[in-house]
């Protein structure tokens, strides 16, 4: 149910941007341009705007119920919780000890094995 109102969401904002783009404005629009000019020509000089106008209106007032709607239609069993819902309930890492910054041993069992020393550009 999720996806097929989504779908037609997407489907309405399309028709809705077109219809917005056809409604001519102060520089006469797309609606002027739409057929040579005959869409004002057969439905009459007002009435290609007044119905654009409200086809306006109604697909926005339907864009934005469904888009309220479909906050209701999600199925919040299948998506875990995130982080902060959690609140911490998580099981914490265990603080490993800090690594051992003891000198090394003076019978030279930590000393170089056969020269593998590195020289800094010396």
């Amino acid at each position: 149910m999720y996806i097929f109102l989504i779908v037609v969401i997407a489907i309405i904002g399309v028709f809705l941007a077109l219809v917005i783009l056809l409604q001519s404005g102060k520089g006469g629009g797309l609606a002027g341009i739409a057929s040579g000019g005959a869409t004002q020509q057969i439905l009459g000089t007002r009435t290609a705007p007044d119905i654009l106008e409200k086809a306006t209106w109604v697909l926005a007032t339907v864009f934005i119920i469904l888009c309220i709607l479909t906050n209701f239609v999600i199925d919040e069993g299948t998506q875990p919780d995130s982080v902060i819902q959690q609140g911490g309930t998580e099981q914490q890492l265990p603080v490993l000890p800090a690594p051992d910054s003891s000198p090394a041993p003076a019978d030279g069992a930590g000393a170089n094995d056969g020269g593998t020393e590195s020289n800094d550009g010396q």
